[in-house]
């Protein structure tokens, strides 16, 4: 098993109802869309989205960081050490199905 899992996320910040579903084809390939109530302000959008795409996939905050997209809604999130069933997990959230 690898020590980490890359997660390519497409954030919309300022929603009125947060949620973790969804697929957006961006510029790191599929991408599971991750809607959040925080503002796109000091980074507090990418920090709700970090704290969300971990208790979507069911792993701890501290094992999901920032790899590159800091300013940008498009993102990629590294997962430290997951669990075998996470990618199965990440397909089912990006796109409704385990195949």
């Amino acid at each position: 098993m690898d020590d980490t899992l890359t997660v390519a996320v497409r954030v919309k910040p300022g929603v009125s109802r947060a949620r973790v579903g969804g697929r957006f084809d961006g510029p790191h390939g599929p991408a599971l869309v991750i809607a959040v109530n925080a503002p796109a302000v000091d980074g507090r959008a990418t920090e709700a989205a970090r704290r969300a795409l971990a208790d979507a996939l069911g792993v701890r905050a501290a094992a999901v960081s920032l790899r590159t997209g800091a300013a940008s809604r498009d993102k990629l999130f590294l997962v430290e050490r997951p669990p075998s069933e996470l990618p199965g997990v990440l397909r089912r959230l990006r796109d409704g199905s385990a195949e």
